[in-house]
């Protein structure tokens, strides 16, 4: 092989129709816009116009919002981490935190760190340090004879 035989697969680039060129062509005169109207002139784009009538993106209800001030947790469920300190993915010994979850594949995504859910059984005794923890949860993980530090500042007591 030389660098003078390198070529596309065929079929890999199509060259554009060339529109407007006669008869032959069978793109000529109108050029596959049919006649006449809005659409067969030029620099009409009317993508969601449906000829006056409320198009549907206006008909349709408005629902939910994006919460600017929300957190980003990882969820994680004990019965997970159970899984994955028996199959050796996980270290019960040392403190599992966000780094060591997330180099066992657990915890995905996550800006504002892990929070810790109730679901599934823990049997290991397990130090976690996480951003957040349900009751449940700290109460399965303490029952087990672990203990968890919730990192996250808590909640400011409402309306005192």
């Amino acid at each position: 092989m030389k660098l003078n035989d390198i070529r596309d697969n065929s079929g890999a680039r199509k060259s554009r129709m060339r529109v407007g060129r006669g008869i032959g062509s069978g793109k000529g005169k109108t050029s596959a816009r049919g006649q006449k109207g809005q659409k067969s002139r030029s620099g009409v784009a009317v993508k969601g116009f449906e000829g006056g009538q409320m198009p549907l993106h206006m008909r349709l209800p408005k629902r939910g919002f994006n919460n600017p001030f929300g957190k980003d947790y990882a969820e994680v469920n004990l019965g997970m981490i159970q899984k994955f300190i028996d199959s050796g993915k996980l270290d019960a010994g040392q403190t599992i935190d966000h780094d060591a979850l997330k180099a066992a594949g657990l915890a995905r995504g996550g800006k504002d760190g892990v929070r810790l859910l109730g679901k599934g059984e823990l049997t290991a005794k397990a130090n976690f340090k996480v951003a957040g923890a349900s009751k449940g949860a700290v109460a399965a993980v303490e029952k087990a004879g672990g203990s968890v530090e919730v990192t996250a500042p808590k909640k400011a007591a409402a309306a005192e």
